[in-house]
């Protein structure tokens, strides 16, 4: 039970902060945004967090593969797939396929240093605040 609220309460604080920087910086959201925030940064939680320690640049490669890969496979269903059009990145250099771009992977890149910094904190928070 400890970790099924350990990761619904990770799932939920990356959903909404995802949310809050799409509206800060596009003004606008959508769901789908809200279930691709939680399940990146519940990945990069869990793997942010194994025992192994790596240098910094190693974990934003980590963080900007993860998210560019959740952003690519929910570019294909719903953008592609279903034909809703929450993004399209097809007006960006190297993109792929309008769902994905180099400048977002290095932006995923440059925000996994504060992303890894939140997850470990997180992590010794959660632990105090579960095992009571």
């Amino acid at each position: 039970m400890r970790q099924v609220f350990e990761y619904l309460t990770v799932f939920l604080l990356g959903a909404s902060a995802y949310c809050i920087l799409e509206i800060l910086f596009r003004g606008f959201t959508h769901w789908t945004m809200f279930i691709a925030g939680g399940l990146c940064f519940t990945i990069l939680y869990h793997i942010f967090n194994g025992n192994r320690s790596l240098p910094l640049w190693k974990y934003c490669l980590i963080g900007a593969l993860v998210i560019t890969g959740i952003e690519f496979l929910f570019g294909c269903v719903f953008n592609l797939a279903l034909g809703w059009n929450v993004w399209d990145y097809s007006r960006y250099p190297l993109h792929v396929m309008g769902q994905i771009c180099l400048a977002y992977t290095l932006l995923w890149f440059l925000l996994s240093a504060p992303i890894l910094w939140i997850a470990k904190r997180l992590k010794r928070k959660l632990s105090r605040y579960v095992s009571m």
